[in-house]
């Protein structure tokens, strides 16, 4: 009897024990799928169209299919993965035209990266095209280690590496190859 009664103490230890661990698991389970976050956007919109102003001035007016507002992660920024369509406008109501597949505006470094067949044109007829480039909206300047083509009225040029003012006043390029016609 007391083989008995010991075994069946030892059972029932065992089958509590077992029944403990089983359950944690499935409850640990649920705490790891409580815990984790999915990466979705704060806010989207379709077929915006945004107006930047300054003193009553237009300064800027982007056009995009796609939005996605990611302000809710540590490194907040906002996405446009169908593309964009920016006008800036400079003091003398002077435009320039920035084209691209994609475009990533990052909140806290105020940097725009733009990608995919990216093309600027200036009023003057000026055009620069590549894969990929920066813009430092606090500076107002363009920059970017990818190739470039640059066209202007004078002739055309190819590069790699360039950086610029958004009017293309100040344009300094690192290896560039190509002919261009000089007054000189």
């Amino acid at each position: 009897m007391n083989f008995l009664k010991k075994n069946s103490i030892h059972l029932t230890l065992s089958l509590i024990t077992v029944t403990l661990f089983l359950g944690c698991e499935s409850n640990f389970k649920e705490v790891q799928k409580s815990n984790f976050s999915e990466f979705v956007p704060s806010g989207e919109a379709e077929k915006i169209n945004l107006k930047y102003t300054e003193s009553g001035r237009i300064t800027a007016i982007l056009v995009s299919p796609k939005m996605m507002e990611y302000a809710n992660v540590a490194f907040p920024f906002t996405d446009f993965p169908k593309g964009v369509d920016v006008t800036l406008y400079d003091k003398n109501n002077k435009r320039t035209i920035i084209l691209a597949d994609y475009a990533t505006s990052y909140k806290s470094t105020n940097i725009i990266d733009l990608k995919g067949n990216v093309k600027i044109t200036s009023q003057d007829g000026q055009i620069l095209e590549t894969d990929q480039l920066y813009f430092d909206q606090k500076n107002e300047w363009f920059f970017t280690e990818k190739n470039f083509k640059f066209t202007d009225p004078k002739g055309t040029s190819n590069g790699q590496g360039i950086d610029f003012s958004k009017d293309f006043k100040v344009i300094n390029s690192q290896k560039i190859a190509g002919e261009i016609d000089s007054d000189e």
